[in-house]
């Protein structure tokens, strides 16, 4: 999941827009066939971060719809692929539509295991090109084909299990216990969160290529959001971890290392 930051002024005026704009284009939650072809990934010895400038909501939401129809088949045939588990790769894309939340992207299964890729109308208008859009849409989707969601809950109950236990048997009370244990969840779940954050940004990176945009122009996005540092159970890692990471993923797909 995508570091969340704190929505402007400016940005507020921009997701007013945009929603105005997607009004018009199409609506939440966003479902979407029938893709065009795709064309073939970019020469990534090419690939750059030049410099961009500001779109207009409707520019924005277009730009949305379009990489949505290119993604969602690659999206899906990498899942098919790459999955290690017997997971559902038919994804929905869905758009959170209240202006008053902040820019951010998540990944989220419903009761019959479905993926959903979600997005909220500040997140679109923040993205100042089609690039960062894929590059988001790359990501979250790939902390489905790895499996993160269930890892993360594994990691939680073990976390809870064992600080749980370690309560019980120092002789707390009931409800001491609880509360260590909930704490114990809290922990488990953030352990390996920075890790992960990095695997979906390599495989995000290759999606991303796969669909012929550029994840290094679309990795700037990460230049606008508050760096989390390196904290040890910080749930993000490092703005500079992030974009190693997918100077990595390219450098990979260059020398044939990772398709």
């Amino acid at each position: 999941m995508l570091h969340r930051f704190a929505p402007t002024g400016h940005l507020r005026r921009a997701a007013l827009g945009l929603l105005a704009a997607l009004a018009l284009t199409a609506c939440a939650p966003v479902v979407v066939s029938d893709a065009p072809p795709l064309p073939g990934p970019p020469d990534v010895s090419q690939i750059s971060a030049p410099a961009v400038t500001p779109q207009s909501p409707r520019q924005a939401a277009n730009n949305f719809l379009t990489v949505i129809r290119r993604m969602e088949p690659v999206i899906e045939r990498e899942c098919l692929a790459r999955r290690t588990d017997n997971i559902n790769c038919d994804y929905q894309f869905v758009v959170d539509d209240r202006l008053d939340m902040e820019p951010n992207a998540f990944q989220t299964l419903d009761r019959a295991g479905r993926p959903i890729i979600g997005f909220t109308v500040s997140l679109i208008a923040a993205a100042q090109n089609a690039d960062e859009l894929a590059f988001v849409v790359g990501h979250e989707a790939s902390h489905h084909i790895l499996n993160h969601l269930s890892r993360k809950s594994t990691s939680a109950t073990a976390g809870a299990v064992i600080l749980g236990g370690l309560a019980a048997a120092a002789g707390a009370d009931p409800g001491t216990i609880g509360s260590i244990q909930r704490v114990g969840a809290s922990v488990g779940s953030r352990v390996y969160s920075k890790e992960w954050e990095l695997q979906a940004d390599y495989m995000g990176t290759i999606i991303t290529l796969a669909a012929g945009y550029d994840p290094v122009r679309g990795a700037e996005f990460f230049r606008r959001m508050p760096d989390p540092g390196d904290h040890i159970l910080g749930s993000h890692p490092s703005r500079a971890a992030r974009m190693a990471q997918v100077q990595r993923a390219v450098a990979d797909v260059r020398s044939g290392r990772a398709r």
